[in-house]
C-alpha cells in the first residue's frame, strides 16, 4: 500500500503551517486533531490550565477522525511541544488508535525546548517503528522560523 498521511495538531497555526508545507511536498493526505472542546484563544489562560493538568498525563477528547486509519501505511505526526513533550491532544490521539505495524514520522514545533517529546512518542507507539524524527524551531511567541527552510525540505525530500 505505502500511502502517507500528515496527521496533526496545532493550537497557535505554526504546527498547522509545517503540516501543510510537508502535505503540499508530498502530495499526501493531511488531517488536523481537534480537541472537541476547543482550547481558549487566550495564551496565558492555556498555559495556566494546561500546566496544571500536565502531570496528570490527562488526554481531552478529541473530535472524531474522519478517516481510515487502516488505509495508511505511514503516520507523519506533527505536534507542538507542551512542556518538554506532545500536546495532550496528541496524547489523546495516539492512546485511542491502534498504529501497530505503521512507520510513525514525527514532527515538533516549539522554541527550542524539544525536551522528551520524541521519548513520548515512542512509549505511546511500541508496536509501531518511530523514524526519521524532526525537530523545527520558532523564535518564541512568533511565526518565524528559526529552522531554516531547506533544513526542513531536506527532511522532506529524505521521506519521498
Amino acid at each position: 500500500m505505502n500511502k502517507t498521511i500528515v496527521i496533526y495538531f496545532s493550537y497557535t497555526g505554526n504546527t498547522r503551517k509545517i503540516a501543510n508545507h510537508i502535505k503540499e511536498k508530498l502530495n499526501c493526505d493531511i488531517l488536523e486533531l481537534k480537541p472537541k472542546v476547543p482550547y481558549s484563544t487566550n495564551y496565558d489562560e492555556v498555559v495556566e490550565e494546561e500546566q496544571n493538568l500536565e502531570g496528570s498525563n490527562h488526554t481531552p477528547e478529541i473530535e472524531k477522525i474522519n478517516i481510515d486509519l487502516n488505509n495508511y501505511d505511514r503516520i507523519i505526526l506533527g505536534t507542538p511541544v507542551w512542556w518538554y513533550r506532545e500536546s495532550p491532544v496528541i496524547r489523546t490521539f495516539l492512546k485511542n488508535n491502534d498504529l501497530s505495524k505503521k512507520t510513525i514520522v514525527p514532527f515538533a514545533t516549539n522554541a527550542g525546548w524539544l525536551g522528551q517529546t520524541f521519548d513520548a512518542i515512542k512509549k505511546e507507539c511500541l508496536n509501531s517503528v518511530v523514524t526519521n524524527e524532526m525537530n523545527i524551531v520558532f523564535e518564541s511567541y512568533s511565526d518565524k522560523l528559526k529552522t531554516p527552510i531547506e533544513e526542513i525540505d531536506s527532511w522532506i525530500n529524505k521521506l519521498k
